[in-house]
């Protein structure tokens, strides 16, 4: 269990030090339409910053998958990398299949990744919300200025 500890540890750390990085860009692209509005809120803008905050988190989510996966072929598992990343993302987003499994000695590995992957989408979910947050409040503060009238 040691063994996978300190395996596992430093890889658990660097994805939180992307996911972080990616929850950093996410936010300064998000801010650009932070409180009080400079625009007219619209629907148009509202997407296209949620797509592009979706679409950072989702890039840091397969870049954590890329780094087990590459794990996993460092650690002797897997030889081609397509089967490596398989397992990876079946863990990471915890689904679960099992229809690939790790020796023995490393299988451990696959509950710390899963581990990871649901405190990671945790931390999306929660940029999410607060995107979303975000979006009704400027929405309110628009229309409640007293130079604009209520669409």
């Amino acid at each position: 269990m040691v063994r996978i500890l300190l395996v596992g540890a430093p890889v658990m750390i660097l994805c939180l030090v992307l996911q972080s990085l990616f929850l950093v860009i996410s936010l300064r692209q998000h801010d650009r339409f932070r409180i009080p509005p400079r625009y007219k809120p619209s629907p148009v803008r509202n997407i296209a910053i949620l797509a592009a905050v979706m679409m950072i988190m989702t890039l840091g989510s397969l870049l954590q998958v890329a780094i087990w996966g590459g794990l996993f072929i460092l650690l002797g598992e897997f030889e081609k990398p397509e089967a490596a990343l398989y397992y990876s993302a079946v863990n990471f987003s915890t689904l679960g299949y099992g229809d690939i499994v790790m020796s023995d000695r490393w299988r451990l590995l696959g509950p710390l990744e899963s581990f990871n992957g649901i405190l990671m989408f945790g931390v999306s979910t929660a940029l999410m919300t607060a995107a979303l947050n975000g979006m009704v409040r400027q929405h309110i503060v628009w229309r409640n200025k007293p130079d604009h009238s209520p669409d």
